[in-house]
């Protein structure tokens, strides 16, 4: 298994870089509606965060440690300059990328997050997943029976089991459960760096979601000097899906300036 699986979309060598990194529990499946609207500029690098997807599992979750494997799958590809694209806990994963590998990140844009700690907010989320007894389930669907006890929404219980799949009679999450539960404070945690990142910065917001705030911005401009800020209305933490026209329109407007 790849340290950082990851896909490919490009017609043409000549044309520059951007990374798309995904948020907590997903893969990198979930920014394929904006994928498919920059490969007409841009050669598209999707990744699965380890952890996440197909990538490996690791030991102990760190943002260096995240940033170092991409670094690292960047060296591989021999990319000298890429802009990122990160959403969730993939936009803190890129700001990370951004603080520590500067030379590398021609621009970023950060889809609703900030660089902040964060207060729990996915109990309800690990105990869903928890409920699902992998060895003893046959379906899918009796899987989302036994999300629904402690996750009501059902968009984000389909979300989850994109990830639930069955190899050789057995059912398996894609992303590591274990880590991700043990380790969630350290991925609630803030972005820090005695540097900032000097580069163009876009910060898109979803309207009706409290993950990026008007009290973060303090801390989003020391790390982010040369930051600028965009809101998309009526959308939520989910802003690339739920209208991921305008977001692609956003974030090419801000590339190509």
């Amino acid at each position: 298994m790849k340290a950082v699986n990851f896909k490919i979309d490009s017609d043409s060598p000549d044309k520059p870089w951007l990374m798309l990194i995904h948020g907590l529990f997903g893969s990198l499946d979930n920014l394929s509606a904006l994928r498919k609207q920059f490969t007409g500029s841009h050669q598209v690098l999707s990744v699965d965060l380890p952890d996440h997807g197909k990538s490996a599992f690791t030991q102990s979750f760190s943002f260096v440690h995240y940033a170092e494997l991409i670094s690292d799958l960047l060296n591989s590809l021999e990319i000298k300059q890429i802009s990122l694209v990160g959403h969730s806990l993939g936009g803190k994963v890129a700001m990370q990328l951004a603080v520590t590998q500067a030379d590398l990140i021609s621009n970023l844009v950060v889809l609703d997050i900030a660089p902040v700690k964060y207060t729990p907010r996915h109990s309800n989320v690990f105990d869903g997943l928890n409920n699902v007894v992998l060895a003893d389930i046959t379906s899918r669907k009796e899987a989302d029976t036994a999300l629904s006890e402690y996750v009501e929404d059902n968009s984000t219980r389909q979300f989850l089991l994109k990830s639930l799949y069955n190899e050789n009679d057995i059912w398996q999450w894609r992303f590591n459960l274990t880590l991700l539960e043990k380790d969630y404070a350290k991925l609630s945690a803030a972005i820090t760096s005695a540097q900032p990142f000097e580069g163009p910065v876009l910060f898109i917001k979803g309207e009706l979601s409290d993950y990026l705030l008007a009290e973060h911005r303090p801390a989003v401009m020391q790390l982010f000097p040369n930051s600028q800020s965009k809101m998309i209305s009526g959308t939520g933490h989910w802003l690339h899906a739920e209208k991921p026209d305008l977001c692609a329109k956003l974030i090419l407007a801000f590339l190509n300036k």
